[in-house]
């Protein structure tokens, strides 16, 4: 059975209200959770970025979900550093935290000044992170001198377990690769062909077996209309290109590239409906893919009546199915 879980957009609500929706999520009966991990916004609209490691305590202690994050290990955060949190939060929380890497927005990354790569590079460097965290929880003391640069670096924080690293994805190309090192995959909802493409690519590269889970991107209100236009307010720059949204710099780049977008181009890029049996009958497809864990984001900021109708309606139909 898949498990059905919130994400937790750090992007459009303050830190505490986050952590709200988070609990309310859990009440309502929904089964696990996740959090972006941005230093910015996508979009000035959408106003806020809280900070992901110390949110994700207060979160992991004021519910019983397990969680997880993507990250970017590499320029924004040391690996060293990356491997430490994580490892507090297994020490805490056990297996109820996991982690997913990724090689990074310069929305995020470019924020410490220096030069942003292209992918090729970000995805060695990011290699390279893997490694390093990976010796670090397994109690090495590590040098390293790359690109990424780790002098003497031990953890001394336990870690019994290391939290399972998945790799995050956008394309058929990178699910091959992340399919030879990662412990499983995850990607974001799009067209069904595409996904499928993902799918057989990270299981041809090595992820036969391995779990994948789902960022779902949603707009859900009481009209079609209306959840198109808070898609459209709230979520547009997903009508941007792969390489437009690993490149712009600041949310004002983005509001300035997704000007061009209108609100009906947005229908072919994100599930929007009023209609809890048409988002079930979406979902199930992605179930039918091999995705075990999904994670819904309604980018709608009405959250209390999204969480109710899909706890009352489509998490139970998905669960009988």
């Amino acid at each position: 059975m898949a498990l059905i879980g919130y994400h937790c957009s750090h992007e459009q609500y303050p830190p505490s209200a986050l952590l709200r929706n988070a609990a309310l999520a859990e009440n309502a009966g929904f089964d696990g959770a996740m959090c972006s991990d941005h230093f910015q916004p996508w979009s000035e609209r959408q106003a806020h970025s809280g900070y992901t490691w110390s949110w994700l305590g207060a979160a992991l202690e004021r519910t019983r979900l397990s969680f997880g994050t993507v990250c970017a290990p590499g320029q924004r955060y040391h690996p060293a550093i990356v491997a430490q949190a994580a490892a507090t939060l297994c020490e805490m929380y056990g297996e109820r935290f996991w982690l997913a890497v990724g090689s990074g927005e310069a929305l995020n990354e470019s924020i410490t000044g220096a030069p942003w790569p292209d992918k090729s590079v970000r995805n060695a460097r990011l290699g390279e992170c893997v490694a390093v965290m990976r010796a670090l929880w397994a109690g090495e003391t590590v040098d390293h001198d790359g690109l990424v640069r780790v002098k003497s670096a031990r953890l001394h924080v336990e870690c019994v377990k290391p939290p399972p690293l998945f790799g995050a994805c956008l394309t058929p190309e990178t699910a091959h690769w992340v399919g030879g090192w990662a412990d499983g995959m995850i990607t974001v909802a799009g067209a069904p062909e595409q996904m499928r493409q993902i799918v057989d690519a990270f299981r041809s590269g090595g992820g036969v077996g391995k779990p994948m889970y789902l960022q779902v991107p949603l707009s859900f209100a009481e009209t079609d209309a209306e959840a198109l236009a808070a898609a459209h307010d709230q979520w547009r720059q997903v009508g941007l290109s792969g390489t437009e949204l690993a490149d712009l710099e600041s949310p004002a780049a983005f509001d300035r590239a997704t000007a061009r977008i209108t609100p009906g181009e947005l229908r072919e890029k994100m599930r929007v409906s009023a209609s809890v049996e048409q988002h079930a009958e979406w979902l199930a497809r992605d179930i039918e893919l091999g995705f075990e864990r999904l994670f819904l984001h309604n980018v709608h900021r009405d959250q209390e009546r999204f969480i109710s109708a899909f706890a009352q309606q489509v998490l139970p139909a998905l669960r009988s199915a």
